[in-house]
């Protein structure tokens, strides 16, 4: 008789993992100090945006208060 050669599958989450690995290897990861130079900039927007919200919430609560006495 002939034999039966099972093939063995990898399961769905095994083949995903095995793709996205594959894939993270292809990616052109940024410098440390790449890394730093951004997120600087970053939280340099973040804070005066900060600084132009609270500053305009100021004033708008300010001129609500001299309207309604």
């Amino acid at each position: 008789m002939a034999e039966v050669v099972k093939t063995r599958k990898k399961s769905k989450l095994a083949e995903h993992l095995s793709k996205s690995w594959s894939e993270l290897k292809k990616v052109s990861w940024p410098t440390f100090s790449t890394v730093v130079k951004n997120t600087s900039v970053v939280l340099a927007v973040v804070l005066f945006f900060l600084v132009v919200i609270g500053a305009s919430d100021a004033l708008f609560g300010w001129l609500l208060k001299l309207i309604k006495g």
